[in-house]
């Protein structure tokens, strides 16, 4: 699952960022209000976690213009503003929720974990393709015979493939979904969690495979007996 943060303070954005990766997000982190709504324009993500008092462009800005452009990504404004007015300036431009500083890193996350969860409230904590589960909760992967807990770049391939069973993922769009659209990794390193996966899933008995298509990506399919 991807995030973006949106936060001025280097120091507190740091240590989010540290905090959230741990919690299996991938993260991006831009320190000005321009940088957020550039990124949410031209990104894909699942959550963005907003700060109100930013440079350039304040968060109620950027969300009345996301929310303008008929983007519907789940925001959570963070801000040291309490007020009832703030509050309610804040939802009412869009937000999703709202979380005051100082706050506790649980109540973040499971801030968090509700906002997404709304947003795909349809499919619940768990996807099942043939005869694997994929727990959203618990990272983790399951079949008859035994559970496995995923890494979290690893957890977040198997989500993209078993959210689109059968249907092709390109290397280009697990780069920009899961590493980030500016990011500098060689997309050889889909490859690599591709054949982590495969390890994986064969140690399950898995009846389901990623099959490899030439200059495509990669599909979830059935195993042919």
């Amino acid at each position: 699952m991807r995030l973006l943060l949106a936060e001025d303070e280097k120091e507190l954005s740091n240590a989010l960022v540290v905090i959230l990766k741990h919690s299996n997000y991938s993260v991006d982190a831009v320190y000005n209000g321009q940088d957020a709504l550039d990124y949410i324009t031209n990104g894909d993500y699942d959550g963005v976690v907003l700060d109100i008092m930013m440079p350039k462009m304040d968060g109620i800005t950027v969300l009345r213009k996301v929310r303008e452009s008929g983007n519907s990504v789940p925001v959570l404004l963070l801000t040291a503003k309490s007020e009832i007015d703030d509050r309610v300036t804040g939802l009412d431009s869009g937000a999703d929720d709202y979380l005051t500083k100082p706050f506790a890193t649980k109540e973040l996350l499971a801030r968090i974990r509700a906002m997404t969860r709304r947003k795909g409230e349809n499919t619940g904590s768990l996807l099942k393709c043939g005869n694997i589960t994929l727990n959203r909760s618990t990272f983790e992967v399951s079949s008859p015979k035994a559970t496995l807990r995923l890494a979290n770049k690893e957890f977040q391939m198997l989500e993209m493939l078993m959210s689109n069973e059968g249907m092709i993922i390109s290397t280009e769009r697990f780069m920009e979904k899961i590493w980030g659209y500016d990011t500098e990794t060689n997309q050889n390193v889909v490859w690599v969690y591709v054949s982590y996966l495969r390890k994986k899933l064969a140690a399950l008995d898995a009846n389901v495979a990623i099959k490899a298509v030439r200059n495509r990506g990669y599909a979830l399919e059935a195993v042919n007996d």
